[in-house]
């Protein structure tokens, strides 16, 4: 299974936010979709950053009280670990534990086409198990 199949299913649609918007404003966004992370886009197309819950954490640390009023772009991860459609769930899911990252925006041919997360990952594996449990069930009861 590859990232392609999952944005089929989930779709593709991504929250993105201005590199210049405030952290307020991104974590107002956060709140108000039940997300975990915003893909900081200068036009929607064109990945420069993103912002996760933990890239929060970590600046409340640095700028404590203050951190509302600071951009973005202090903030955010950059560079960005991307992929493509065509990228198996396995290599992400390995990706992502080695880098402790829970996000992939999803870029092809240079265009933000998608986002998927570490929870998009395992149900895609689980439901890929769950279907070979199946078959391999229906494929004994039709042998005996």
């Amino acid at each position: 299974m590859n990232v392609h199949t999952i944005l089929r299913t989930k779709g593709k649609s991504v929250v993105t936010i201005h590199p210049d918007a405030t952290v307020e404003r991104a974590v107002a966004v956060l709140r108000l979709r039940g997300i975990g992370a915003l893909v900081v886009s200068d036009d929607g197309e064109n990945v420069v950053g993103i912002l996760s819950e933990r890239d929060i954490v970590e600046a409340l640390g640095r700028y404590g009280g203050d951190l509302l009023a600071v951009s973005v772009s202090e903030v955010m991860a950059c560079p960005v670990v991307t992929c493509e459609p065509a990228d198996s769930v396995a290599e992400l899911m390995a990706e992502m534990t080695n880098r402790r990252i829970r996000h992939f925006p999803v870029v092809d041919d240079g265009r933000l086409v998608g986002i998927v997360s570490i929870g998009d990952l395992v149900k895609s594996r689980l439901d890929e198990i769950e279907y070979e449990a199946h078959s391999m069930r229906s494929f004994i009861a039709g042998a005996a």
